[in-house]
């Protein structure tokens, strides 16, 4: 058996600690400095104050303090931090990472540098760490559909285990796969990151017609499905030229990272009440107030890629045009336009 250190105590860091603790693992659950009270109840009582339940007698809890004493001996280190957490892992956790040991992230979000160039986060971290360490450590991601309270009622999961190196994935794999977390590998590492970070935005959008027509008021029987599934495709084929853009394949984008994650995503969390709430013709400040507390990483994730676009396009690598129903959600957000989807634009380049 292993020694898996998993830092981050949130919703996803901590379900993930369930196949570990089914496959006999040890496993220490750092809270960030943000989890102190997650780590204190469960340190009291074992009970995870948001997913609801307690967690496996194989799971040790320790502070943001003790993070050294929790990585030592660790045979894994999984980030559990979201997207606004990845420097923070790098200065507090890249001084003691080892080539001998590898990283699992949880995290989604792209990253977009100066000159409009987007990375995946993986690689946006090993820029971020130490410079003896850049490039001699294994940084690998889980992307697919995978909501953290039904991971930990053990309901069945697929997702992929992504990253370059495929020995070092199926090691990974041989660690956490149970008869209800089912694993593929994929070294598509570009293309499976980009897809799970851009469905958190586009679940956004997709989920604009219920407010619209909730707003409206009901008609009859009628849902709000045929709008959804238009946004659905429109939101895959511009994940699908993002991926393009930035180098990778599309097999997974099609499958488990795209769209299988962002079809669960549309379902419900704090993307999908956004939505809801811009649709309703609540403006981004107002939704904020319903919203009060939780973090809204689809919004981060657009805004660092609609303002990459234009400097990408003046250097002649993309298209703003490309991207039209993203660009609309910019302007909802930042410029205080109302919801008005844009679907003459939709599908464009192969309408006659």
């Amino acid at each position: 058996m292993s020694t898996i250190t998993i830092i981050g105590a949130g919703m996803m860091g901590s379900a993930i600690a369930w196949p570990l603790a089914d496959n006999g693992h040890d496993v220490r659950l750092v809270g960030t400095h943000l989890d102190q009270e997650i780590i204190d109840s469960i340190q009291k009582s074992r009970l995870h104050p948001k997913l609801k339940r307690a967690m496996p007698d194989k799971v040790s809890a320790f502070s943001h303090t003790e993070i050294s004493k929790a990585v030592e001996g660790a045979d894994l280190i999984i980030s559990g931090v979201s997207s606004f957490g990845v420097e923070w892992f790098a200065e507090k956790v890249g001084p003691f990472m080892t080539p001998e040991v590898p990283v699992l992230a949880i995290t989604k979000g792209l990253f977009a540098k100066e000159n409009g160039d987007l990375q995946i986060l993986p690689d946006h971290m090993n820029e971020l760490l130490p410079e003896a360490k850049k490039g001699k450590i294994s940084l690998n991601a889980v992307a697919g559909p995978c909501i953290a309270q039904e991971l930990s009622a053990r309901r069945q999961t697929c997702v992929y285990f992504t990253g370059r190196n495929e020995a070092v994935l199926k090691h990974l794999r041989s660690l956490f796969a149970t008869p209800y977390y089912h694993i593929l590998v994929s070294t598509d590492f570009i293309g499976s990151e980009a897809g799970v970070a851009m469905k958190n935005a586009y679940s956004i959008c997709i989920n604009f017609p219920i407010g619209v027509y909730q707003k409206e008021g009901p008609d009859g029987i009628a849902h709000m499905y045929n709008p959804q599934a238009a946004l659905f495709a429109q939101s895959m084929r511009e994940m699908r030229k993002l991926v393009d853009l930035l180098g990778g394949q599309r097999e997974g984008l099609i499958e488990l990272s795209g769209s299988g994650d962002l079809y669960v995503t549309v379902f419900g969390g704090r993307n999908a009440n956004l939505g809801i709430l811009l649709g309703q013709n609540n403006s981004y400040a107002e939704a904020l107030k319903v919203l009060a507390g939780v973090t809204l990483e689809g919004v981060e994730i657009m805004t660092r890629v609609c303002k990459a676009l234009p400097k990408l396009e003046a250097r002649g690598l993309a298209k703003q045009a490309d991207f039209p129903l993203l660009m609309h959600l910019y302007q909802v957000i930042h410029e205080n336009a109302q919801v008005n989807i844009p679907w003459e634009k939709f599908f464009s380049d192969i309408l006659l």
